[in-house]
C-alpha cells in the first residue's frame, strides 16, 4: 500500500457513513488504531517491549491519554509516519504475534480486560474492512485467531433513590443560577429517561414533545426511539428553556436542547466533569460517571417490577442480554423474597 493513512482514513469513513456510528463511536474507534499503530512505530525503532525502558511505554501511554492531547498529539504523530514511504506500517506486515505482543502491552498498563478487548475489537474491525475491500487476503489478517480477553460480568454500579433526590438538588447550590438550572433539568432528564451521555448531547428542542411528554432519541446505529419522561423532568425543562427565552413550541427545532455559556451545544466533557462532581458530593465521594444515571433508572425500573423486554426497548439495546445485567435484586429486597418465600424464613 502506497498510503497507509489513506486507508485509515476511509475506514473511519466507513464507519461513519456506512456503518452509521456517532462521532464519538469513530473516534473512540480512532483513538484505539492509532494507539496500536504507535505501539507498532515504537516496536520497529525499539525492539520487542522487553527491550523498552520506562520512558518508551510512558510515551505511548502518555502521548495517547493526556486528555489535552488525546486525538491532536497522536493523530499527528501517527499521520506524519504513515506518510513516511520507508515506514515498515504496511498493514500486510503486521503478524499474530505483534498483535499479541501489544495486547500483553496493554495489560502491562494495568488496562482492564474490558479495554484491551474494546481496543482488540477495533483491530479486528479495521482488519476486517481491509479484507472486505481486498486491501488484504484472509491470511493477511492477523487477528482471525486472536482471542478476546475474558471479561468478568460484574453487576453495574447504581445510586439509590435518596441519594438521586440528593443529587438533583445538587445545581441549585451553585452560585450561577442559570448553569444550576441547566443542570438541573439535564440531571432530570438523564435519570427520567435512561438515555445514553451522547444521546443527551445531541438532543435538539424539536424532538422533545411536551405534550405528551415524550423525546425521540437517535441511538446507535442511527436507530430511533421514543422515550417518556417524568413530571419533573417537563417542570425543569420548562424553567429552563424560560431561562433561555424560547420554548417548546417555538421554531427552535433544530436548535440543542442543552447549551454552553455562548449558546453553542453542550460539550461532552463538560458533562461528565460537572455530573461527576455532583455525585462526588452526595456519594461519599466516589468517582461515579454520568452511566450511574443510567444504570440506577434500568434498576430502579426492574426492581419495581418493570417487564424487561419494555426496559430492554428504553434501553435501546439491540440484545435482551445486555439488558440482563440489571435484572439483580437488591439485598434488601433479597432478604423480604427470602422471608417471603422460604419455609424458615422468618423463623
Amino acid at each position: 500500500m502506497d498510503n497507509q493513512g489513506m486507508v485509515l482514513a476511509d475506514f473511519l469513513s466507513y464507519l461513519k457513513k456506512e456503518r452509521r456510528f456517532s462521532v464519538h463511536t469513530v473516534e473512540a474507534y480512532e483513538l484505539d488504531l492509532n494507539r496500536f499503530i504507535l505501539f507498532i512505530i515504537y516496536t520497529d525503532v525499539m525492539g520487542p517491549p522487553s527491550d523498552w525502558d520506562e520512558k518508551v511505554e510512558s510515551s505511548i501511554k502518555n502521548a495517547t491519554l493526556k486528555k489535552d492531547a488525546k486525538l491532536v498529539k497522536i493523530k499527528k504523530r501517527v499521520n506524519q509516519f504513515l506518510k513516511n514511504k520507508k515506514n515498515i506500517c504496511n498493514f500486510r506486515n503486521i503478524d499474530r504475534d505483534l498483535v499479541r505482543q501489544y495486547l500483553g502491552f496493554e495489560f502491562d498498563q494495568n488496562y482492564s480486560s474490558k479495554t484491551v478487548a474494546r481496543r482488540l475489537a477495533a483491530i479486528k474491525s479495521f482488519f476486517n474492512y481491509l479484507m472486505r475491500s481486498e486491501t488484504i487476503s484472509i491470511t493477511d489478517n492477523p487477528t482471525i485467531y486472536v482471542k478476546s480477553p475474558k471479561i468478568s460480568q460484574s453487576l453495574p454500579n447504581f445510586i439509590d433513590h435518596k441519594v438521586i433526590d440528593a443529587l438533583m438538588e445538587e445545581p441549585m447550590k451553585i452560585k450561577n443560577k442559570k448553569i444550576g438550572i441547566r443542570d438541573r433539568a439535564m440531571l432530570e432528564l438523564f435519570y427520567s429517561t435512561g438515555i445514553r451521555l451522547n444521546e443527551l448531547i445531541m438532543l435538539d428542542i424539536g424532538v422533545v414533545d411536551s405534550i405528551n411528554q415524550m423525546i425521540k432519541v437517535h441511538g446507535k446505529g442511527d436507530k430511533e426511539r421514543l422515550i417518556p419522561f417524568g413530571n419533573r423532568a417537563k417542570l425543569w425543562l420548562e424553567k429552563y428553556l424560560k431561562n433561555r427565552a424560547v420554548s417548546f413550541n417555538s421554531a427552535w427545532g433544530k436548535t440543542p436542547l442543552f447549551v454552553n455559556a455562548k449558546g453553542g451545544r453542550i460539550l461532552r466533557l463538560t458533562v461528565q466533569r460537572r455530573i461527576r462532581n455532583y455525585i462526588k458530593i452526595v456519594a461519599d465521594g466516589k468517582r461515579l460517571g454520568p452511566h450511574i444515571l443510567r444504570h440506577s433508572f434500568a434498576t430502579h425500573l426492574m426492581d419495581k417490577g418493570a417487564d424487561i423486554r419494555a426496559v430492554k426497548d428504553l434501553l435501546g439495546h439491540n440484545s435482551l442480554s445486555s439488558t440482563q445485567v440489571y435484572t439483580h435484586v437488591q439485598p434488601e429486597k433479597m432478604k423480604e423474597i427470602y422471608k417471603q418465600a422460604h419455609p424458615h424464613g422468618s423463623k
